[in-house]
C-alpha cells in the first residue's frame, strides 16, 4: 500500500509506490541547507528513467505470464498452474515420489500452500500421500497413474502457451539474453536468501527444506512437456 505523508497545510497526501516524485527526491539531494542529503531518501538509488522502463516491462513476465499460463491451464486442463508444476515436478522423481519438504522447495512454496494444494489432487485421485515411519512428520507425495496421464495431456498445450506468449516472438538473440537476465536475478535472490542444506533422510517435513536435486533415473518417463526444467514443464522431455 502507498505510504502518506504530510503536506506543507498539514493534510495528509499519498506517496508513489516507486518512491517519492523527482522533485522530491530533488529536493531532498540539495539537503537542509548544509549541501547534504538528509533523512531516509538520502541512501536510496532511485531508479532512472531507463532502469525504470525495463523494471514496469519485466513486470509483465512476473506478472500477466503467470496469470495468463495459468487461466490457459485451467480453461484447456481443468488444472491450475502451480497444480501442474506439482504434477510436472513428481513426474521426473524416482517411483514417481518425493518429501513434501523437498516438494514444497523445488516448487518455490510453503509447506502449508503446498498441502493445501496436494489435499486437493487427492481428492481427485492424481497425487496420493503417505506418512514415513518413524519420528517427525514425514510425509511423501506420489504421482499416480492417473495424475501422470493428466500431466502428459496438460503438457502439449502447457508448451503451446508458453511459445505463444514468450518464446516465438523473440529472436535467438534475445532468448540468449532472457536466459542471461534469468540466471542473474536467480543468483542475486539465492545470494540473499540463508543457506539451506539438504534434509537428512529422517527430517521432518517442517524442519527446514531441501534444495538437493533427486536423481531423476528411475520409474516411468518423462511426460512431454517436462525435460530437464519441470518446475516449468516446457522441456522436450527425455
Amino acid at each position: 500500500m502507498a505510504s502518506t505523508a504530510d503536506d506543507t497545510n498539514g493534510r495528509r497526501r499519498r506517496r508513489p509506490r516507486n518512491g517519492p516524485t523527482a522533485e522530491a527526491t530533488a529536493r531532498a539531494d540539495e539537503g537542509s541547507g548544509s549541501g547534504e542529503s538528509t533523512g531516509p531518501v538520502a541512501g536510496t538509488r532511485w531508479l532512472n528513467g531507463d532502469e525504470l522502463a525495463a523494471w514496469l516491462a519485466n513486470s509483465a513476465i512476473m506478472i500477466s505470464l503467470p496469470a495468463a499460463l495459468d487461466a490457459r491451464m485451467q480453461r484447456e486442463a481443468q488444472l491450475t498452474f502451480f497444480e501442474y508444476m506439482v504434477l510436472s515436478v513428481l513426474s521426473e522423481q524416482p517411483d514417481r515420489t518425493m518429501q513434501m519438504s523437498a516438494l514444497a522447495a523445488r516448487t518455490a512454496a510453503s509447506l502449508s500452500r503446498l498441502s493445501h494444494v496436494v489435499g486437493r489432487l487427492e481428492k481427485r485421485e492424481l497425487v496420493a500421500r503417505k506418512r514415513i515411519p518413524g519420528s517427525g512428520r514425514r510425509t511423501t507425495a506420489t504421482l499416480t497413474e492417473a495424475g501422470y496421464d493428466v500431466v502428459v495431456a496438460a503438457a502439449p498445450g502447457h508448451v503451446a502457451a508458453v511459445r505463444e506468449y514468450l518464446i516465438d516472438d523473440l529472436s535467438p538473440q534475445e532468448l540468449a539474453a532472457l536466459r542471461r537476465i534469468g540466471t542473474a536475478v536467480e543468483t542475486a535472490i539465492k545470494r540473499g536468501q540463508p543457506d539451506a542444506r539438504p534434509l537428512p533422510d529422517d527430517a521432518p517435513d517442517g524442519e527446514g527444506t531441501s534444495r538437493h536435486r533427486t536423481s531423476r533415473a528411475g520409474r516411468g518417463t518423462t511426460p512431454p512437456g517436462a525435460g530437464s526444467a519441470p518446475v516449468s514443464g516446457v522441456g522436450r522431455g527425455t
